[in-house]
């Protein structure tokens, strides 16, 4: 007879210590593999900020939650601070739906890519050149300057075309890193320098600062005029068109620049890491980038339809390491998991390293393999058994971007350089927002 009710789930106590369990673990997305491990596909467990939830790690149980568009409240209350009208990430549905079509208008369009793919590829060379100087005298640190890169590229997209010069851009950057160090000071209690007093004024003037530069955005789309529309291109005009009212362009706006600093970088970061362990698919890619780029030192945007292993490549990392590890769900009415039935209110936990490390999906989870993506490999697996960016409608509105900006820096970066290991340097996955390393990937970097 089967088992009803969340009571009846396996998993640690109820009255266990949940982040005792988690720090003890090396963090909560490693703690979720040992859950799994041990309990199976469904788990319960004291989630911290949410009282009990469910852990779900198999992508057909998964299938049943897909449709549900509510975070939980209590576990994105962190953000609420930094947001004036209302939490974007837990907007109610019926807010939702007209936000998130807009945001995919702009996010997901290729006229919006091609439009700002030029400045990508500037940033992009920028960095590589500044990485042929650096490799001289020692280790790069890939972590540090490619999460930069990705905060200078969705500032550019984000506010592009109010950025009235490089100094600009600059103080965006620096302002957003301040508000992010005051952020992870308080959710990780890490040591990130300076006073609690010292970190909250920074952050509270460099969220001033980063409201009025989105506000002289605004202010020039309005002296435009609303006959002057621009391509599907500018994230702060097409909310604005869409009749969104100045606090909500200025939250998403923030929360877009939250959501892709680190994902991107990081991800491009852990592709490189692999790629350096494993030489074989390290020429694969080489030559791939040789014959699609010949003697072009970046990849156009017509391009990167060409680079095919490379996309199996990074594919694969996001796999092993995604850059955000999980993600929840509120069930928002009762629920049926398998064998068991949720209540309405019972929050989800989607432990994406979890899913991507299922062996009955993923055959040798632990091994690097970027073939498990091409068209054969891919068929005939169920659609959830890989979800880097989420699943359903609050998945990543900038999936496509991120894939974009990815692919580009890889191309550019493989073109340039061979990668290596740092000698003495140990890589260990934590979470800081997104799945980063804790003392940061060290490589040695020699010319091509």
């Amino acid at each position: 007879m089967p088992d009803h009710g969340i009571d009846r789930i396996p998993g640690p106590s109820a009255e266990s210590d949940g982040v005792k369990a988690i720090v003890a673990a090396g963090g909560l997305h490693n703690y979720q593999l040992q859950l799994h491990a041990e309990y199976g596909p469904v788990v319960r467990f004291p989630l911290p900020g949410a009282d009990l939830a469910v852990s779900v790690a198999d992508p057909v149980l998964l299938e049943a939650t897909a449709k549900i568009n509510k975070r939980p409240e209590k576990l994105f209350e962190f953000l609420v601070p930094l947001q004036e009208s209302g939490n974007v990430q837990t907007l109610p549905e019926a807010e939702h739906v007209p936000w998130r079509r807009v945001m995919l208008q702009v996010l997901a369009g290729r006229p919006s890519h091609e439009a700002h793919f030029a400045q990508f590829t500037a940033l992009t060379t920028a960095m590589a050149d500044r990485w042929a100087e650096a490799a001289a005298r020692g280790p790069v640190a890939l972590q540090q300057d490619l999460s930069r890169l990705s905060l200078q590229m969705v500032c550019e997209y984000a506010l592009g075309s109010g950025l009235e010069s490089e100094e600009t851009a600059g103080r965006v950057v620096a302002a957003f890193e301040d508000l992010l160090t005051d952020q992870l000071a308080k959710l990780y209690q890490v040591d990130v320098g300076g006073t609690e007093e010292e970190r909250r004024t920074r952050s509270a003037e460099a969220l001033t600062y980063l409201r009025g530069t989105v506000d002289q955005v605004l202010a020039a789309h309005q002296e435009r005029g609303a006959g002057a529309r621009t391509e599907q291109s500018d994230l702060v005009a097409a909310l604005a068109e869409a009749g969104e009212a100045a606090p909500r362009i200025r939250d998403t706006v923030l929360m877009t620049m939250m959501a892709a600093h680190h994902t991107t970088g990081v991800a491009i970061s852990w592709a490189l890491y692999l790629l350096s362990r494993h030489p074989e698919a390290a020429e694969r890619v080489a030559e791939e980038v040789d014959r699609v780029l010949g003697d072009r030192e970046a990849p156009g945007y017509g391009d990167l339809r060409q680079l095919s292993y490379l996309d199996r490549v990074l594919r694969e990392a996001m796999r092993l390491y995604p850059p955000g590890p999980y993600g929840a769900r509120e069930a928002t009415e009762e629920l049926r998991l398998g064998e068991y039935t949720v209540p309405a209110g019972t929050t989800l936990f989607y432990p994406f390293w979890a899913v991507h490390m299922n062996p009955e999906y993923w055959p040798e989870p632990e091994v690097f393999d970027p073939d498990r993506f091409t068209p054969e490999a891919s068929a005939g697996r169920h659609r959830l058994a890989y979800i880097p960016f989420g699943i359903g409608p609050r998945s990543c509105e900038g999936a496509a971007l991120a894939m974009v900006e990815a692919t580009l820096v890889l191309a550019t970066l493989l073109k340039r350089f061979r990668f290596r290991p740092a000698e003495g340097r140990t890589v260990t996955p934590i979470e800081r927002f997104v799945l980063w390393a804790a003392e940061d990937i060290h490589m040695e970097l020699t010319p091509r």
